[in-house]
């Protein structure tokens, strides 16, 4: 079984519960911890099933992420309830049967047992907790649980205390016995259990040591590799079957010159310039820096400040002549066990490359980490949801991959190389399996399906079991990370002497009207990509530039595609409005930084660098595990970077 915290009700106990009743909805929760298998639960086609071998008329189903989030299952369940039902079948632990009682008139049934297992269940937006104690009395008491709704958490019946409706131990707590009798006259029932006293808790009913060692066991599972995680709605099978295709040359290309981590590139060029393809137009302008190359032939019509994804920055305009002209600087290398490892960094440098997985950090710096280093990880995982430009790339070019993972490796002095792909990608990892067949020094990691598990520090203790210290770089433990397309980028660079200058790009979301794979030249404009997909279907869109849980949303779409677009998405905007931190802890549970993100929240409100320091929040990549978890749809990311302000202002 999937660990719950509940389960299906025995036939016989379902039985009984159908007896007399009928015209039935069924609510079903999707569970908020469980051993990642499959997006359906079986327990509603179990019970529908039973349900309709009874002749019971079953009037509709629904299944809905945490229940007990009262606001997004008050919104989702408006109008879904059809006209004759009588009876709600609830299959969720108490929380969730709770939640729904307090929504609807109708009566309110649960179909499922809770496990003995102590603490809170799901993530409501209540301060209400369930207990967990193995008896749910939610059928006979109109769903409303008498222990955790009862400030004594009494459970044998009335316990004489109430005074004018209130507790005596907390005034201002209506008495749960006196809201049981409400909501039961209220549904025209009687009260069963007057005649029938609650009984105490039974936690033999459960083994408790079996079900902790269940537990342990899932989590060790899902924790493969890292701790935390999540694993998210994929949705590449929208373009992970495409090909690439080159995208048409556009008129004009806007090169911005900071598309990478650290100082802007300065400009070497003027309005009126002639350039040619590969030619440099921007000079890196520090040590953490990148030189920006021309993806096009033509004249330069500006050099000024531009619209980019993160706001304003200095670009040139190019003018495309359409010929392609090639600037003499694009010429190949020396064949590669000629070159130095110190011509390789040149080269990197020279051609501009950088990290193109998202995180564009300069790549020639990553091959000057200054220590030993004894293996090169190129990162095959992504699992950011929609994008597939790593995947394609793994099969329509792989050799130039192993190619450029074989120049860092000489570049690093690391005697060993380690392409890591994550398991939803078996023709990748077929492929380059086939590639590599008789080489002994370059091993193909296939990964369990999880995300960040490519993020570099969670990539590094999968692939090698170290781990990176809290501020420290990989490497600090002997360990240089490439991402897919940078290490083609390297083949590129010293086969042909191309600089970067053009990219594999996704362009994808339920949004786009004709996903797919493109290759497109950087600074071409980010709107005339969509609209060469079709554009979008209907409103209520959010664009981003990358993947849905890092990528950056566009509050404009004529901004260019620079070297770290491995994406463009559109989505349907989520209109969920922020809660109250509830303090469920699955924000904890699922960092995998092993930080605490509600705590980020909790200091958000008077952002103090010291507190965020000392909560390590400058060791969050901002993956956004925590967000996408959350119940409460707390900004938990806008939190985190608050906090990481703070601390960049400390004097």
């Amino acid at each position: 079984m999937d660990y719950t915290k509940y389960v299906l009700k025995d036939a016989e106990k379902l039985n009984a519960l159908l007896e007399g009743r009928d015209n039935i909805f069924v609510v079903s929760c999707n569970k908020c911890f469980k051993e990642f298998k499959t997006l359906e639960e079986p327990e509603l086609k179990e019970f529908t099933e039973l349900a309709a071998a009874q002749g019971k008329t079953v009037t509709g189903t629904v299944s809905l992420d945490f229940l007990c989030n009262s606001i997004q299952t008050k919104q989702k369940l408006d109008g879904k309830i059809p006209a004759g039902t009588e009876n709600i079948i609830v299959i969720s632990c108490g929380l969730g049967v709770q939640t729904i009682a307090e929504q609807e008139g109708l009566n309110v049934f649960t179909a499922t047992d809770s496990l003995n297992y102590i603490g809170f269940h799901g993530m409501a937006l209540t301060k209400k907790t369930c207990d967990a104690c193995n008896q749910c009395y939610l059928n006979i008491t109109g769903g409303i649980c008498p222990i955790t709704d009862c400030t004594k958490s009494l459970i044998n019946g009335q316990c004489g205390g109430a005074k004018n409706g209130k507790c005596e131990i907390d005034p201002a707590k209506d008495c749960a016995w006196e809201k049981i009798y409400r909501r039961l006259e209220k549904q025209g029932r009687n009260p069963e259990f007057v005649n029938q006293p609650v009984q105490l808790r039974d936690y033999s009913r459960v083994n408790f040591k079996a079900v902790h060692e269940y537990v342990e066991s899932v989590r060790d599972k899902r924790l493969d590799g890292y701790y935390g995680g999540i694993h998210p709605l994929e949705k590449k099978e929208l373009t992970e079957h495409m090909a690439p295709k080159p995208f048409p040359a556009p008129a004009e290309v806007v090169i911005p010159m900071s598309q990478h981590v650290g100082k802007p590139a300065n400009p070497i060029v003027k309005a009126g310039d002639y350039v040619k393809v590969g030619q440099k137009i921007g000079e890196l302008a520090g040590f953490i820096s990148c030189n920006i190359h021309s993806s096009v032939s033509g004249t330069v019509t500006a050099v000024e400040d531009r619209p980019g994804s993160r706001g304003p920055v200095m670009s040139v305009v190019i003018k495309n002549d359409y010929k392609d002209v090639l600037d003499e600087s694009v010429k190949p290398a020396k064949p590669l066990e000629e070159l130095t490892k110190e011509e390789i960094v040149e080269i990197v440098k020279e051609k501009g490359i950088a990290g193109m997985g998202g995180a564009t950090f300069p790549t020639y710096v990553k091959l000057m980490p200054g220590k030993p280093i004894d293996v090169v990880l190129i990162n095959g995982s992504e699992c950011e949801p929609l994008i597939t430009v790593d995947h394609r790339a793994l099969l329509a070019y792989a050799d130039d991959v192993i190619y450029g993972l074989k120049a860092i490796m000489k570049a690093v002095d690391a005697p060993k190389g380690i392409i890591v792909v994550e398991d939803n990608k078996p023709d990748a990892i077929a492929n380059l399996k086939e590639k590599l067949e008789g080489v002994e020094n370059i091993e193909v990691l296939q990964a369990r399906t999880k995300y960040p598990q490519g993020a570099e520090k969670m990539l590094i203790k999968r692939a090698t079991g170290r781990k990176v210290p809290s501020g420290g770089l990989p490497a600090d433990v002997g360990v240089v990370v490439s991402n897919v397309g940078s290490a083609k980028a390297i083949a590129d660079a010293i086969k042909t002497g191309m600089p970067l200058v053009e990219r594999l790009v996704t362009v994808s979301g339920e949004k786009i009207a004709h996903p797919g794979n493109y290759l497109v030249k950087i600074g071409t404009d980010v709107e005339e990509v969509i609209d060469y997909c079709g554009g979008v279907t209907g409103d209520n869109v959010t664009f981003k530039m990358g993947g849905p849980m890092m990528g950056v949303v566009l509050k404009e779409l004529g901004v260019p595609v620079n070297k770290g677009t491995n994406g463009i998405i559109a989505l349907e905007t989520d209109h969920t409005v922020p809660q109250e931190c509830i303090k469920c802890g699955r924000c904890v549970d699922v960092c995998p930084m092993e930080l605490r993100p509600l705590q980020f929240y909790k200091a958000s409100a008077e952002p103090d660098g010291q507190t965020f320091k000392d909560l390590n929040v400058m060791d969050c990549m901002e993956c956004g595990c925590c967000e996408y978890i959350c119940s409460s749809k707390i900004k938990l990311l806008d939190c985190i970077r608050a906090g990481k302000s703070a601390v960049r202002g400390m004097k």
